[in-house]
């Protein structure tokens, strides 16, 4: 079940938007362009005040590739992501067994040419289907990748009922997401 999303008041050179799930967040900045391109804040330290960032990541992916739905458990990562080429349909699935919203999931679409970041806190399981010929993802995380840390939910288990927008096109899914346990048997934050 995807939820509405809700503007906040602008402040400096952004404008965030709360998601009907708490804690999610998206920002969009004030883009300035002129003839030579276009410049906008992509990050601010006052966006999330609570939080700081030890690893940044960038990522390519191909059309209808899909990965997903990962987490940490012991060592939880927050993710501010953003596309800087192509576009994907993004999802944060909330794995906090004490939230009201535990088990429903958030989507949005985000691309190059809307420049907006998608704040996903600890307690989320992330994961995304391109939808563009490729896409290229940069991503802050408050927590280091830790392999054997890595938890997997399956993309397309129905209790989830994601509504990934696939039509009839079978996607690219890596051997550890296809045979990621399903949500009811997958352990979560408490």
């Amino acid at each position: 079940m995807a939820f509405i999303l809700k503007w906040l008041p602008k402040v400096s050179s952004f404008v965030a938007q709360k998601h009907s799930i708490d804690g999610l967040l998206t920002f969009k900045p004030e883009v300035y362009r002129d003839d030579r391109g276009f410049l906008y804040e992509s990050f601010r330290s006052t966006w999330l005040p609570d939080y700081s960032f030890v690893q940044e990541n960038r990522s390519r992916s191909c059309k209808s590739t899909l990965r997903g739905l990962h987490y940490q458990l012991k060592k939880p990562q927050g993710k501010l992501i953003q596309v800087v080429k192509g576009e994907i349909f993004d999802v944060a699935l909330d794995l906090r067994r004490s939230s009201k919203t535990f088990g429903l999931h958030t989507a949005i679409l985000l691309t190059e040419k809307k420049h907006e970041l998608f704040w996903i806190p600890p307690g989320f399981a992330h994961g995304f289907l391109v939808v563009s010929q490729a896409a290229d993802l940069v991503y802050k995380c408050t927590n280091f990748y830790e392999p054997e840390d890595q938890h997997v939910i399956h993309w397309n288990d129905p209790e989830i009922n994601i509504n990934w927008p696939l039509a009839d096109v079978s996607p690219v899914v890596s051997e550890h997401d296809k045979n990621a346990p399903a949500f009811h048997s997958a352990k979560v934050f408490r």
